[in-house]
């Protein structure tokens, strides 16, 4: 089954993000073999949830919008494919920070 971008939205505070491509050079030029490349952890907003409630019953805002770059948790969140590609989708708490 193929996942369009535009089918895909996150419930609750919940955020797809497609991860960017890591560089293939390393800064003196050397090229990396697929296998030696790490696990992005940038990538852009591409839809997000509407936000949710805590534990204790508070609401929970979304703070990051469509289209913003941001790092997030290496290991954080759910792999789904989309457009052929693997995304992400995760909770906002595990994004770092914006880039700007």
């Amino acid at each position: 089954m193929i996942i369009k971008s535009n089918s895909v939205k996150p419930l609750f505070d919940n955020v797809l993000i497609k991860p960017l491509e890591e560089e293939s050079k390393t800064p003196s030029g050397i090229l990396l073999p697929e296998t030696a490349k790490e696990k992005p952890q940038i990538g852009q907003i591409m839809a997000v949830g509407k936000g949710g409630v805590s534990d204790d019953g508070k609401k929970i805002e979304i703070i990051v919008k469509i289209g913003q770059k941001v790092m997030y948790k290496k290991w954080g969140g759910n792999e789904i494919k989309v457009n052929g590609e693997e995304w992400l989708l995760v909770e906002q708490k595990d994004i770092l920070a914006i880039i700007e």
